[in-house]
């Protein structure tokens, strides 16, 4: 595993990496919002640097800003012995992680998440990657950054919906891995909520299961909880020009996802109510068409699958996991029938 560091002050972190290293050049890549919100928070700690800015938002992850990003690095003559400080959240991150992996067959890179979302999921793990046509991170690879440098202050410049979007992914590792962390969170509305405490808990789970199963042959699957359901509703959002964020989707995917655990007597009544009144009160419903064929057609790509079948990670009781588990599309289509009946 990389270096995770986590710091309230990100001129601290981003100092502290740099020191004792010669990297003969540093470019900062960071989207329109980051570059405008946070990129002054650690500007004036930088040596010479060049900035480079792509386009906000998941419709520009693509092979388009790629060569943007490869083709700025070309014209400027980064060289292997260059780094690129990635400032931003989950789409700068995987984005620019991906072209920083494959650009001259890989240069050091370092993660600063300014975004809950990237904070507590994307930045940890060295998961890195691209859309491709409607399918969500369709093409990547796996490859750690240098440095994961995480400051919770760069949480003070988010709108409320995006902070919201990220508290999906805190709540997923929550019901996989530790019940007594969800009694706690549940208890607490979204805003009553101490994010310190919870990104230095998520941050420490995910890195120890990505520590025992890198490239997710087996545990690391867990963490797909709730992303089979909630992956396909985001791309077909996304692809209808109706985007919706990344943890609204992931928090449908939960409820349906926990309603076929309950259908596989994995949860308990209780355990189901507990998941899906919380999940309701965090967030609005979000329309699923009556017609989910394009929403099926989308799970059918789905990286976990395995010979045709869809394969999803399940809570196996709360605070418990298991993966692997084949679901079918009658199924699936049942989950998304209760997750429409509970904002009814």
């Amino acid at each position: 595993m990389s270096i995770i560091s986590i710091h309230s002050n990100p001129d601290q972190l981003i100092t502290e990496f740099l020191a004792g290293k010669a990297y003969s050049k540093i470019a900062v890549l960071t989207d329109l919002n980051s570059e405008r919100l946070c990129y002054p928070l650690i500007k004036q700690v930088l040596p010479a640097h060049a900035v480079l800015v792509i386009p906000a938002g998941e419709e520009h992850k693509n092979l388009d800003t790629c060569q943007l990003v490869w083709k700025k690095l070309t014209d400027l003559h980064y060289d292997r012995h260059s780094l690129l400080i990635i400032l931003g959240g989950g789409v700068p991150g995987d984005l620019g992680g991906f072209c920083a992996a494959t650009y001259k067959r890989g240069i050091d890179f370092v993660l600063m998440p300014t975004t809950l979302l990237a904070q507590v999921d994307a930045s940890v793990g060295g998961k890195l990657g691209i859309d491709f046509q409607q399918f969500k991170n369709h093409i990547g690879v796996f490859c750690e950054p240098t440095a994961t440098l995480i400051s919770p202050t760069f949480l003070t410049t988010l709108p409320e919906r995006e902070l919201r979007s990220g508290f999906a992914e805190v709540i997923k590792h929550c019901l996989i891995s530790d019940k007594a962390m969800w009694d706690v969170l549940r208890k607490k509305s979204f805003n009553e909520q101490d994010w310190d405490a919870l990104i230095a808990h998520s941050v420490n789970f995910k890195k120890s299961v990505i520590e025992k199963d890198p490239k997710e042959k087996g545990l690391r699957k867990i963490l797909n909880f709730g992303h089979t359901v909630g992956h396909a509703v985001e791309s077909y959002f996304l692809e209808s020009g109706h985007r919706i964020f990344h943890g609204e989707a992931i928090a449908v995917g939960m409820i349906a996802e926990a309603f076929i655990a309950h259908k596989k007597n994995l949860l308990t009544d209780s355990e189901l109510s507990q998941i899906s009144d919380y999940l309701k009160q965090t967030y609005p419903e979000v329309n699923i068409p009556v017609n989910r064929k394009a929403i099926f057609q989308m799970m059918s790509q789905d990286k976990k699958n395995r010979d045709n079948k869809i394969l999803m990670a399940l809570t196996g009781g709360i605070g418990q996991a298991r993966w692997d588990v084949e679901v079918s599309l009658d199924e699936i289509d049942a989950s998304l029938d209760f997750y429409q009946s509970i904002y009814t």
